[in-house]
């Protein structure tokens, strides 16, 4: 029974998603979780609009990085 296929639950291999693809993520949940607070306080959407991008294109390049290092681990623990 050494069937060399992958088990069924086994994700394949893939490269990381692009930095654009971060920054629009990382932007909308920014942006998401700041209105919550936006909405409490009074800021003006414009405002949060912004901050949101700044905190996307700060934390875009962490993201893809962490998303890097997640798929290496993947890859090597398959195998």
């Amino acid at each position: 029974m050494n069937d060399p296929s992958p088990p069924p639950d086994a994700l394949p291999a893939r490269a990381p998603r692009s930095l654009i693809v971060h920054f629009a993520v990382d932007s909308a949940v920014a942006f998401l979780g700041l209105v919550v607070v936006g909405l409490i306080v009074g800021v003006p959407w414009g405002v949060t609009a912004g901050v949101a991008v700044a905190i996307g294109a700060i934390a875009c390049t962490y993201t893809r990085r962490a998303e890097i290092r997640a798929l290496a681990a993947r890859a090597q623990a398959q195998g």
